[in-house]
């Protein structure tokens, strides 16, 4: 049995993991990053995630910190205009359209989208060039030992790595968030989410649009073309039977409920790539630290992906971690870096968590009379403009 001293262990490889192990490296810390499967980094393989990221403006700045938005930026589609449709009445169409504009706010697109499995390609290209940094992937952490100096992290090939830190990036069911004896409150919605790529003849414009009727968003995320046709990264939320029954739908039957179901906003959608499927719940974690970790992403929260508010906030996460890590080097991860982030991330994140946890129960109702109080918040929302404004800066994190 090895043993390894370093300064910080990252548990997880997904985007927000790869993210941390390049963030530290960058600032100049030792880092090792551990996860058990080895992505999927081409787009048409058995296994690759077809989702797709949204960027938004505060997470490119982090991104840029880090040393990876030079390999993004030029497969990134723009999001310049949110759109949000009501198509709550008796018939699946638009009755109310409204379009929240990034420059309303700001001289940049409200974000950039990304396919996921391009990101992992990308991000382990980075991680691979950087000396200080080792992305061990096959490889897990399944035991955790903390003193007020040190963490030992145990490894599935039977290495021990000792840190200082310890980055809990592994997920919504986290083992090093089991082993620091760190709980969490979960809800479930009885859905489900699709998530794919479709093309579609009418062009998107650089428009996200997130269309509710029943059962839960719908929601359009422009993507560079595909085959010489505009496209789009599609997530459906679904009482999770309608969600099963979607993914195991004939081909040309399941186009025909897409498109029904976008109200024919961008034309007839074909499906351009696998279905994939997954369960929708909320969870926050009763704390974000304990001895020598730090919890961050899936591990500390999860919500349901509305407004890009995810993988957003989880990046917030490891802004704040980095930032202190780099104001005292020498004091990294002890107990009062630990204190501030917990003081400055929790409350915060328990709040958007609530947010997000409304959105998503206004969106599913069933009821015509609660669609239509729906339908009309929103022409009340858009229709003051300081609101207006003040909800797309706090959709950016900005306040």
């Amino acid at each position: 049995m090895t043993q390894q001293n370093v300064d910080i262990v990252v548990s997880g490889g997904g985007i927000a993991g790869l993210t941390a192990a390049a963030a530290f490296g960058k600032a100049g810390f030792s880092v090792v990053c551990v996860d058990p499967t080895p992505p999927v980094i081409e787009r048409d393989k058995q296994g690759a995630d077809l989702r797709t990221t949204a960027f938004l403006q505060p997470a490119r700045v982090l991104l840029e910190e880090a040393g990876l938005w030079t390999r993004l930026q030029d497969h990134a589609a723009p999001l310049q205009i949110m759109r949000i449709v009501d198509a709550g009445g008796a018939e699946p169409e638009p009755r109310v359209i409204k379009d929240f504009d990034a420059s309303d706010i700001s001289d940049l697109p409200f974000g950039w989208n990304l396919p996921n499995w391009l990101l992992r390609r990308e991000f382990m290209a980075h991680l691979n060039e950087m000396p200080n940094v080792d992305l061990r992937l096959g490889v897990s952490a399944v035991d955790l030992l903390t003193r007020e100096s040190e963490a030992r992290v145990r490894l599935s090939d039977g290495e021990t790595l000792v840190c200082r830190l310890v980055v809990a990036a592994d997920g919504r069911n986290s083992t090093i968030r089991e082993k620091a004896g760190i709980g969490v409150k979960t809800s479930r919605y009885g859905q489900k989410a699709l998530a794919l790529a479709v093309t579609h003849p009418i062009p998107h414009e650089n428009v996200s649009t997130e269309i509710h009727r029943t059962g839960g968003p719908f929601t359009l995320v422009p993507l560079p073309d595909h085959n010489g046709m505009p496209s789009s990264a599609l997530v459906w939320m679904e009482k999770a039977a309608n969600a099963q029954a979607l993914y195991e739908m004939d081909e040309a039957v399941f186009n025909a409920e897409m498109t029904a179901r976008s109200c024919s906003l961008f034309g007839p959608l074909n499906l351009a790539s696998r279905r994939t499927i997954w369960p929708i719940i909320s969870q926050i974690a009763d704390r974000f630290s304990s001895e020598r970790v730090a919890l961050i992403a899936e591990a500390a929260h999860v919500v349901p992906p509305i407004g890009a508010q995810g993988l957003n906030t989880s990046l917030g996460d490891l802004s704040v971690l980095l930032d202190l890590a780099k104001a005292a080097p020498d004091r990294l991860g002890d107990a009062p870096m630990l204190a501030s982030y917990q003081r400055q991330r929790h409350a915060e994140v328990a709040l958007r968590v609530r947010g997000i946890d409304v959105l998503n129960r206004a969106s599913m109702v069933q009821s015509p009379l609660l669609r239509n109080a729906r339908a009309a918040g929103l022409q009340a929302l858009y229709g003051m403009a300081p609101v207006r404004k003040m909800l797309m800066q706090m959709g950016l994190g900005a306040r």
